[in-house]
């Protein structure tokens, strides 16, 4: 299963520590994010040491998020989407905290009916597909996120380029996003927060934005919550340099890089 995940990718490089961290010569991983989540000292919302334990520790019926959330136990599929779950947990372990905190909020609230709910549903998104685009603040970067939001693809990808990794960075979070692209399609889209930052945050080490951008988002999601509205989409393979063949016509594909909708 892990061999199949190709480390060498931008996209992993938010979770690559974590993963070089665990040290796996096997593809046993249970034991070893236990034994990460006990040095990096993870809890969930109410304080409990987080553990993550096999899928069958969940009772038949009762919610996932709501069980994370009472018990600081992870159900844990031996299967890429959870083995990169595992990985977000010690990559961003104050975000994934709150978005629980706020799926058990809701399921408290509202119990678990078919219908998620507005603030449930941006969680799982979040939580499943999210990736953090931090931006330097001025104008140059707020011209850039206006091109994304408003679908103007070859502004924003293409003529815009030389900003990405100077000005721009992408931090992929949500884990079935990262499981999507073991096997990369050009379709394959981001729901995109964008944090702005200054000089000093775009000046720290990568470990140290890594940090600094958990504490941040966690607080934002804290104070303000969080809607579907929050998110724009980008096409992950557009980022520049994270594919080959990205000339104006790769672009110009809108199948992937679709208008934006009139209403």
């Amino acid at each position: 299963m892990l061999p199949q995940i190709d480390w060498s990718r931008p996209w992993y490089d938010a979770v690559r520590p974590a993963y070089e961290r665990l040290g796996l010569g096997g593809e046993e991983f249970l034991a070893a994010f236990n034994r990460s989540a006990d040095a990096l000292g993870l809890c969930n919302d109410a304080g409990l040491p987080l553990r993550f334990v096999p899928q069958s520790a969940l009772p038949e019926g009762r919610a996932y998020e709501e069980f994370i959330g009472a018990t600081g136990q992870v159900p844990t599929r031996d299967n890429l989407h959870d083995f990169f779950n595992g990985l977000v947990w010690q990559t961003f372990p104050l975000i994934k905290r709150q978005l629980n905190a706020l799926q058990a909020a809701q399921i408290a609230q509202a119990g678990i009916g078919k219908s998620r709910g507005p603030a449930r549903d941006a969680a799982t998104i979040f939580d499943e597909n999210a990736a953090l685009l931090v931006v330097r603040e001025g104008a140059p970067g707020r011209e850039l996120v206006d091109a994304l939001r408003a679908h103007r693809w070859c502004e924003a990808l293409h003529e815009k380029r030389a900003m990405f990794g100077h000005d721009v960075r992408l931090w992929l979070f949500g884990h079935a996003l990262m499981e999507k692209l073991v096997a990369p399609r050009k379709a394959i889209t981001a729901h995109t927060r964008v944090i702005f930052v200054g000089d000093d945050v775009m000046a720290l080490s990568l470990e140290a934005q890594r940090a600094w951008l958990d504490a941040r988002v966690a607080a934002e999601l804290a104070e303000q919550g969080l809607a579907t509205s929050n998110f724009t989409p980008l096409p992950v393979l557009g980022v520049p340099g994270w594919w080959p063949g990205q000339d104006q016509d790769f672009y110009l594909d809108t199948t992937v890089f679709r208008p934006k909708r009139q209403h």
